[in-house]
């Protein structure tokens, strides 16, 4: 009896003071540690060991940093210049436009277009034709891509462009997509020359757990055609259906077609993940100038646990500064971290109008629980807080102002603040930013508004649940 009790107090003071020594973590999330680890001490010891830590491995850094280093050398004339966003953004934008640059080295280019697609499958039309109209590259890369019609379409667009000589390279998610990489599809597309890679792959699965954690995923979106075109925004390559969660669908999505040197960039980016996956040379993959041409200034920005910490949250939360009249914010998955929450909150107390549209019924019950915790706050503060009734609102979107967007795969979760890789683009333009904001005021029409009388009214029982899944939302 001895030694267990010995064992027990060894493990739970190990691990604690591993909390205690870790600079990284931030005080609320060394809080809800404690409370697994004392509550749970053999179950919380083993979660924190499988998942406490948001650690890539060394081996996979390293290769990060050498590829950013290449990619700085190579191909710095599509990466821009820091001096860009002075020149390019109105003044009261201009510091959010530089944190941005600051995260990746990507830094606003004029000269961009974009066209925002009318629904899911307006978008899988316009990319098939521009996959089937492609004569020199076609990449693509997928958090979740399943065997459905669109899925497919895609696979078997990839499939004609390659037999017509066309290079194409696709990657999945090891996980969000686990199916597809073991499908025949799959198979089939490699058969007819299409170069395939896993992104964080399960290849090695006791070495993933010991050396790094099985839930940093690659929830990125991304599509190149020709160096000419890239697809952007919130549409995984399933249908809106979404068969593997139907209950809550149809996902409605939002997704951009851009053109303009936005799009060597987000080459770039997708470079990067090929090249971690593969170990090929950026020279495989072609870089091409976009003819200069009027249109917007924009800039691609990619995070995630390679990247540095807390770069999402501050880079929400420094646009959230700028706004001088207006910010929507759509995501389904709202679990801010205290920057993001003061921020939006300070924003609403200095008179600008702060809309918040989430979806009504969410396919993650502790992502509902933790973001109903921060209503009462939130409406307290001036906040107009939406719930939207039809299907699963999955569109990630900001607008300020009526002038700036981003636009892209990120939550305001602290999945997409630490774990997972994302890509969204930051732009400057009325004409766009306009056409975001009317589809996010189609879907305030389409949601019911949460007032404040209404949050005040919940049962005690429900306030104590919302506020105890926000506060071990760390760990979870």
């Amino acid at each position: 009896m001895t030694v267990v009790l010995v064992l027990h107090a060894l493990l739970v003071l190990s691990f604690t003071l591993r909390i205690l020594l870790r600079d990284d973590l931030s005080p609320p999330g060394r809080l809800a540690w404690f409370i697994v680890l004392n509550a749970l001490p053999y179950f919380g010891s083993l979660i924190y060991f499988l998942f406490g830590e948001i650690d890539i491995g060394s081996r996979a850094q390293q290769r990060h940093d050498e590829i950013f280093a290449e990619i700085s050398v190579k191909a710095a004339a599509f990466m821009g210049e820091p001096d860009n966003s002075s020149e390019l953004i109105e003044r009261v934008y201009r510091t959010a436009f530089q944190y941005a640059g600051s995260i990746n080295g990507f830094h606003p280019l004029a000269g961009n277009t974009a066209e925002l697609m009318a629904d899911s499958d307006a978008t899988l039309r316009c990319m098939i034709a521009d996959i089937d109209a492609a004569t020199e590259h076609v990449h693509v890369l997928y958090y979740i891509w399943l065997n459905d019609r669109t899925g497919t379409a895609v696979a078997e667009a990839l499939i004609r462009a390659a037999q017509r000589g066309v290079t194409c390279r696709a990657m999945a998610d090891g996980l969000g997509s686990r199916a597809m990489v073991k499908s025949a599809l799959w198979r089939r597309m490699q058969a007819a020359g299409v170069q395939v890679a896993t992104a964080l792959s399960f290849r090695n699965l006791l070495r993933t757990m010991v050396t790094s954690r099985l839930d940093l995923r690659n929830h990125r979106k991304i599509t190149v055609i020709d160096a000419r075109i890239t697809y952007c925004g919130s549409q995984n390559c399933a249908d809106p259906e979404f068969l593997i969660k139907q209950k809550y669908g149809p996902w409605v999505d939002i997704m951009l077609r851009f053109e303009g040197p936005v799009v060597a960039q987000n080459q770039l980016l997708f470079a990067s993940d090929w090249m971690q996956a593969t170990g090929d040379s950026l020279d495989v993959i072609p870089l091409r100038a976009n003819p200069a041409a009027e249109g917007f200034p924009a800039l691609v920005m990619g995070v995630g646990p390679t990247e540095r910490r807390g770069a999402t949250p501050q880079l929400f939360s420094n646009l959230f500064a700028c706004a001088e009249r207006e910010l929507i914010l759509t995501t389904p998955y709202f679990v801010p971290d205290a920057t993001v929450l003061e921020a939006l909150c300070a924003a609403a107390h200095r008179g600008v109008a702060v809309t918040l549209i989430f979806p009504k019924k969410n396919d993650s019950w502790i992502v509902a629980a933790a973001s109903h915790s921060y209503y009462h706050r939130l409406l307290d503060a001036g906040c107009v807080i939406y719930e939207h009734r039809d299907g699963l609102l999955h569109s990630k979107t900001l607008t300020v102002d009526g002038k700036v967007s981003l636009i892209g795969s990120s939550n305001l979760d602290l999945r997409s603040f630490d774990l997972n890789y994302e890509n969204n683009i930051l732009l400057q333009d009325k004409g766009i930013t306009q056409a975001i904001v009317q589809r996010q005021r189609s879907y305030i029409k389409e949601s019911d508004e949460v007032r404040l009388p209404c949050v005040l009214a919940w049962r005690s029982y429900r306030r104590v649940w919302n506020n105890v899944i926000a506060t071990i939302g760390p760990v979870l």
